[in-house]
């Protein structure tokens, strides 16, 4: 029995110890794997070194980091090491055996560099620009997460992919553990989020229907919009269940299997 937790940037540093925790006590009887964010994070390392973080909004209303050669080695360092090593240092502390990977190792997760990528400018103007080093997921090899899986380990993933040509990527995190989760069709996918679950009208909508998702899709946020959308591709691969819920409460990923959050399934 295995579950993916994917856990953002804000909530990692707002309740990362309780999610540890919580993920350590379910790992006795379940093969986890953690999938982490830390934008804020490596913003703040790039504002330390003098490399000002850049953000660009596409059509759809989604922000997100815009990676040129200079942030790319921040992203790295800073995903690959101080935060992924972190989360590892926290799962050893509570007697859990973890390991840190990115998606260039093995490697697990091969991408496609964004060679353009449309943007709405500070005028709301479309623009077509250079998609420096942000990368499209286009295949995964699951070798080195099931043999440490298989060996008692805990996955820690850092959002990291690498091209043909050895180039490493920064892409996104639901889409590497949404990506992770289909490849290896788990029972459930976790994500923790800064909010309750998927909202509509003020209220928490408690589940969620493939066939429903059309009729209230556009009812939500661009971010949240997105996560739903990548969930029905999932469901269709095999995933058992996928729950958006808060990562800032008490034993979180536990909450959100019990029935916290949203669950969006298959029918």
């Amino acid at each position: 029995m295995t579950i993916i937790v994917k856990i953002g940037g804000r909530v990692l540093n707002r309740n990362i110890d309780s999610i540890i925790k919580d993920i350590a006590e379910l790992s006795k009887n379940r093969k986890v794997v953690l999938v982490h964010g830390g934008g804020d994070i490596v913003s703040e390392f790039c504002k330390r070194l003098g490399v000002e973080p850049r953000f660009v909004v596409s059509p759809e209303g989604i922000r997100s980091r815009y990676t040129d050669e200079r942030e790319l080695e921040v992203y790295v360092m800073v995903m690959a090491g101080k935060i992924n090593k972190l989360i590892v240092s926290k799962f050893r502390s509570l007697g859990c055996r973890a390991v840190g990977i990115t998606g260039a190792d093995g490697p697990t997760l091969l991408a496609e560099r964004k060679k353009r990528i449309v943007i709405i400018d500070e005028r709301g103007r479309k623009r077509v620009i250079d998609g420096g080093y942000t990368g499209r997921i286009v295949s995964i090899d699951t070798e080195l997460i099931n043999t440490l899986l298989e060996r008692g380990y805990i996955v820690v993933v850092s959002p990291i992919a690498i091209d043909s040509e050895g180039t490493l990527l920064n892409v996104d995190g639901d889409q590497v553990a949404y990506t992770i989760a289909s490849a290896l069709k788990v029972e459930s996918l976790v994500i923790l989020t800064d909010v309750d679950g998927v909202i509509i009208d003020n209220n928490i909508v408690k589940e969620i229907k493939t066939s429903e998702i059309n009729k209230i899709i556009e009812k939500v946020g661009a971010g949240m919009n997105r996560k739903i959308l990548m969930a029905e591709k999932a469901l269709e691969n095999g995933v058992g269940k996928i729950v958006i819920a808060s990562g800032n409460i008490d034993n979180p990923v536990t909450n959100a299997l019990r029935g916290g959050g949203t669950s969006i399934i298959k029918g």
